[in-house]
Parts: structure tokens; C-alpha cells; sequence
């Protein structure tokens, strides 16, 4: 008996996909729930698994589209499992129960598998940034996989001159085919330089007063929390607050009507190694620092690792977007439609500032704010800035809103 594996919906607006990759070959025996293959729809990267065992069948081509719910390739539910795989693994079980000490002391003999040599996403991305192949990395994930750790294992190593990729003098080109998901974002990112008024402004930030607390906290934070803290926590806490006092910067255009928020659902961009990709903390306003960092670790690693959902990546009404973990000193951000407004953070860089008339060396950032001039002013985008900014000057503002404790104390 064969069964048919079809492509599943990525999302109510997507009828067409791209296979990405297949994880497994023609042939190969497979196990319930084992990762066949990833494919790109125009929002996400999703992973089709195996709804039975059995030897599979490919029908489609890694790089071909294909519909949604067409069937990609069959499982003969009638084969039986090869002795290479789950027999042989059963045995060395069998085994260790058997004679502990006789297992531990002879090396254990590596069970090749359909997933050998195969890197996960982010480990992929991770390998082509640094000119690494899989014949240089000790596998350690399951059946064989290549995880993310495995490459920075091999990495802190180091690797001899012959095995790194370098400049060789040649004159031969790659031409490689845009992705679903990259094909879409240009569309996307045009249609904003054509179909907005978009505008930047700036400022900066002196970041003295959250590095003071970080510093003095951090090992309590960790202690309580299990997660560190990190700036963004900060950001994301200093624009909900700015956002109540401008809530035009946090609407969007919807026909010839704007669409004012009540909630702060805040997108946090992330470089993933399918490109550019933006999930969203849901009512953001609501949650402690501690929450919000977990909810940016959550949501950072699944786009990394491929697994966010469509509906971990819509509805988001303001953005937040850090360029400065590259080391950029400035830029302005480009919207990310249908939003209004996105804020750019950068680099920590010590500057000599003016502080009560002498120069002092501070921890700056530069900040940008890029808005949509049709549905934000420039009062308000200035505004908005700079409360960001206040906020985040005065680290205890977060606590009491955009008050000093002293100004609550007298009533002011």
C-alpha cells in the first residue's frame, strides 16, 4: 500500500509552492514523522514530514512549484525496515542493556540513515557563509543531521588553509534561482518605494542608564528568569509606551481609511537563512521585560531554524528592526507593509558628548525612525522619537509610564 504525501497549505492566500530541498533521496526508508523535504511559499519555509514508514517515492523535483495539495511523492507502507536502519538500532539497544561496559569500551559504530550529512537550516546558512562543506563536520544531530552547534564546534576549531574557501583569481560565475520567499520580499520592498511617502527621521540615544542596569542585574535577571537580558527587551517596552502617546505611528492605511490600533503587536525583524524575515510579539504593551525576551528567543530561533508559522509572521502593527548586531553605524529602514512605521537600532559606539557644559565619553546609539508621510506627520514622527529616546534615557520612566516616581509621588 503506497500512501500519498501531499503538499500542505501554507496560508489561506498561497496556492502555489516551491520544494526547497529534499531531505531524503529516491528509495530511501523512512520512519513516521521523519523530515522529507522544506518548501518556500512566498510568506515561510515550511518542513513536510512523513505520515507513515516505508520506502519513498519522489515525484517532484527539489527547485519545482507545485500546487498546493498536489501530491510530492508516495511511501510503500509494505516495505520493510533495512537492517541498516531501525533493526540495527534495536540490536546496538539490545546490546548496550546487554553488556554496558563491552558497548562503552569499543567505539560506537555510526548507523548511516537517509539524514546523513544533511545540515538543518540554520546550520546550512551558517556553512555558506563560511565556505565549509559537510565532509569537514562531525555530525552530531539526530540520524546524522548537521546541526547549527556541529558548525560552530568545527569553526572554534579552525580549519587548515586548503579546506577554507578563498579568492583564487578565477573568472567563473553561480548563477543561482531566487527562493519563493526571496522573489516575493523584492516585490514587496518596491511596492513600498513606489506605493508609500516614505520618509526617515533620527536621533540618539545615550544608553548609559540601561547598560548600568544590565550590568548590576543581569545575574539576578538570569537567576530569576533563566534568560538574559538583552536591549531589545528595552526598545520594544520605550516604543509600546511611545506609541500610546502617538498612536498614529502604530495605524495603517486600509483603503481610504486609517486603521488606528488599540494593541502594540511589534515585529522583530530577523536575518534568517532564507532571508528577511519579521515575527510578531502579540499584544506587547502587556508584557514584562522578562517576557519579552523570551518571546524574541522563542520567536528569533524559529525563524532560524524554519519553523515559523504564517500566522506567527501576519498581523503586525509597528516594527522593530536591529542593525546594529552587524556593526551598522546608520541607515533607514524600510517599511514593512501594511505598517506605518519601522525603527531602525544600530551599533553601541563610546562618543564625546556635552553633558552640563563639559565633554563627556558616552555609550551612543543612533536611532531612525521611517515612516509612511501619508498617515504620520512630522510633529508626531519627531515626537514619537524622541519619547523613544526619554524612555530610554530614564530606564525608570518604563516602570511608571512616561512619569518620574517623583512626579507620580507629588502628583504632577
Amino acid at each position: 500500500m503506497a500512501t500519498e504525501i501531499k503538499v500542505p497549505s501554507p496560508g489561506e492566500s498561497i496556492t502555489e509552492v516551491e520544494i526547497s530541498n529534499w531531505l531524503v533521496k529516491d528509495g530511501d526508508y523512512v520512519s513516521k514523522d521523519d523530515e522529507l523535504c522544506e518548501i518556500d511559499s512566498d510568506k515561510a519555509t515550511l518542513t513536510v514530514n512523513a505520515e507513515d514508514a516505508g520506502i519513498v517515492k519522489i515525484l517532484a523535483a527539489a527547485g519545482e512549484k507545485v500546487a498546493v495539495g498536489a501530491v510530492i511523492c508516495t511511501i510503500d507502507t509494505s516495505a520493510k525496515a533495512p537492517a541498516t536502519t531501525e533493526n540495527k538500532k534495536e540490536k546496538a539497544v539490545a546490546e548496550v542493556a546487554a553488556t554496558p561496559e563491552k558497548v562503552v569500551a569499543k567505539k560506537e559504530e555510526k548507523v548511516k540513515s537517509y539524514a546523513d550529512g544533511v545540515p538543518s537550516v540554520s546550520a546550512k546558512k551558517l556553512m555558506e557563509e563560511n565556505g565549509i562543506t559537510s565532509s569537514k563536520i562531525k555530525a552530531t544531530g539526530k540520524d546524522g543531521r548537521i546541526t547549527k552547534g556541529d558548525v560552530l564546534q568545527a569553526l572554534s576549531a579552525g580549519f587548515s588553509a586548503e579546506n577554507i574557501n578563498s579568492w583564487k583569481g578565477a573568472r567563473e560565475t553561480d548563477r543561482q534561482k531566487m527562493s519563493s520567499l526571496r522573489r516575493k520580499l523584492s516585490e514587496r520592498l518596491v511596492g513600498v518605494k513606489n506605493q508609500t511617502a516614505m520618509l526617515t527621521t533620527f536621533n540618539e540615544v545615550d544608553m548609559s542608564g540601561i547598560m548600568e542596569i544590565r550590568k548590576k542585574y543581569k545575574d539576578k535577571f538570569k537567576e530569576k528568569h533563566g534568560i538574559g537580558i538583552g536591549f531589545m527587551s528595552f526598545f520594544t517596552k520605550a516604543v509600546t509606551e511611545a506609541l500610546y502617546h502617538f498612536p498614529a505611528v502604530n495605524a495603517m492605511i486600509d483603503g481610504e481609511e486609517i486603521v488606528y490600533h488599540q494593541y502594540c503587536d511589534i515585529g522583530i525583524a530577523v536575518s534568517a537563512p532564507k532571508g528577511l524575515m519579521v515575527p510578531v510579539m502579540r499584544n506587547a504593551e502587556t508584557l514584562s521585560l522578562a517576557e519579552i525576551e523570551k518571546a524574541i528567543g522563542e520567536l528569533a530561533g524559529k525563524a532560524r531554524d524554519g519553523k515559523l508559522s504564517i500566522e506567527e509572521m501576519t498581523g503586525g502593527t509597528f516594527t522593530i528592526t536591529n542593525g546594529g548586531v552587524f556593526g551598522s553605524m546608520l541607515s533607514t529602514p524600510i517599511l514593512n507593509p501594511p505598517q506605518s512605521a519601522i525603527l531602525g537600532m544600530h551599533n553601541i559606539v563610546e562618543r564625546p558628548v556635552a553633558i552640563n557644559g563639559k565633554v563627556e565619553i558616552r555609550p551612543i546609539m543612533y536611532v531612525a525612525l521611517s515612516y509612511d508621510h501619508r498617515v504620520i506627520d512630522g510633529r508626531e514622527s519627531v515626537g514619537f522619537l524622541v519619547k523613544v529616546k526619554e524612555m530610554l534615557e530614564n530606564p525608570q520612566k518604563m516602570l511608571f509610564g512616561s512619569k518620574a516616581p517623583e512626579e507620580l509621588l507629588l502628583g504632577i
